[in-house]
């Protein structure tokens, strides 16, 4: 897959930072032979976020760039200052993930200002005017989870399981959801019985919600998470209540646990992000932005105030029956630890 990003990458060409026009901002000194990379991540609280920073340091690293590497825990007024001390030990182009897609956009101007180039991470920052936006379908991301409830459970209730509105992803990802679930509900045949906000991707908010529907008892026929983690969490509620794999439960990041889960029966599918393809393809065009080279996108997006180019990753359905051809063929996990719970005689060939 990396090998098409690569290929992808050297058919069309858009310099870097052009679709900034006539910035007023400063351009900066001409980029260091060695140039600096500044990487401010939000979290490592889900498994996936080791995967970003190992895929995206190591191949930093490997085009002989320098990097610098800042986690704010899920404070967002630290992201900021976490930047500001980047900025001031010379990063030559900063890659964020966003803690919170507004506030964030603090630290994108701050950056600018200064003459750094900035890279929107997977989470879009809002209203900043990033130089680049990377990430995966969101969109679609929505529409497998969707998909994959109807080709199940094609009526009855619906429980949606959102992420926090301060990551912007929850947004595209439920106007996937929606559009493919919108012509059911207006049908009838669907009716979503409760949709929450999940805080920070809090497990506990998911498990509650499953918890409370039911000491309501509100009968639920399909469960879709925006996450692995929140698909756990509901889970282990349904479980309580003997209904699990009865009623289908969807997640997204095909996160260890949820992938066991899935091939074990429990969850019904999750959706698989090639994180290495995003995390390497991400640090190539940051090296690459440092070094004032040609970069390539396809498509634009708006951040609510501006169209910044959106250099877009596709996302892939994975069920009990291609778990092999999809995370394991990838290596984002390995057979042995997908199928750990399962005795070697009932595992798949292959």
């Amino acid at each position: 897959m990396f090998k098409k990003v690569c290929v992808l990458l050297a058919v069309l060409t858009v310099l870097a930072g052009s679709q900034t026009g006539c910035s007023s901002r400063p351009q900066g000194p001409k980029p260091k032979e060695k140039p600096l990379i500044g990487f401010s991540m939000d979290t490592l609280k889900e498994e996936r976020w080791y995967q970003d920073q190992t895929g995206f340091v190591n191949e930093v690293k490997r085009q002989n760039a320098d990097i610098l590497v800042s986690i704010d825990y899920d404070n967002a007024d630290k992201q900021i200052e976490q930047v500001k001390q980047m900025v001031a030990k010379g990063i030559d182009i900063l890659v964020i993930i966003p803690h919170d897609a507004k506030s964030a956009a603090t630290a994108v101007s701050y950056a600018q200002k200064n003459g750094v180039k900035v890279i929107s991470y997977d989470r879009l920052v809002r209203n900043a005017g990033a130089d680049l936006y990377i990430s995966f379908d969101n969109v679609k991301v929505g529409e497998l989870l969707a998909e994959a409830m109807v080709s199940r459970a094609a009526t009855g209730n619906y429980v949606i399981i959102n992420g926090p509105s301060t990551d912007y992803n929850t947004v595209m990802i439920d106007q996937g959801i929606m559009s493919v679930l919108n012509p059911y509900i207006a049908a009838g045949k669907i009716q979503i019985v409760k949709q929450v906000e999940a805080y920070d991707w809090m497990a506990d908010e998911a498990n509650a919600c499953i918890i409370g529907l039911r000491n309501e008892g509100v009968r639920i026929n399909a469960v879709i998470a925006e996450n692995d983690a929140l698909a756990g969490g509901a889970i282990d509620a349904l479980s309580e209540s003997q209904l699990i794999p009865a009623v289908p439960v969807a997640g997204m990041d095909a996160d260890l646990a949820a992938c066991q889960r899935v091939v074990e029966g429990q969850q019904y599918m999750t959706v698989y992000k090639p994180i290495h393809t995003l995390a390497v393809t991400a640090a190539d065009i940051a090296v690459k932005m440092a070094k004032n080279e040609p970069v390539q996108v396809l498509d634009r997006i708006s951040d609510g105030t501006k169209e910044i180019p959106y250099y877009k990753i596709q996302p892939i359905a994975v069920y009990q029956n291609n778990m092999a051809s999809t995370v394991i063929r990838d290596g984002f996990h390995t057979r042995e630890e997908v199928y750990m719970n399962i005795p070697a005689s009932q595992r798949p060939a292959g």
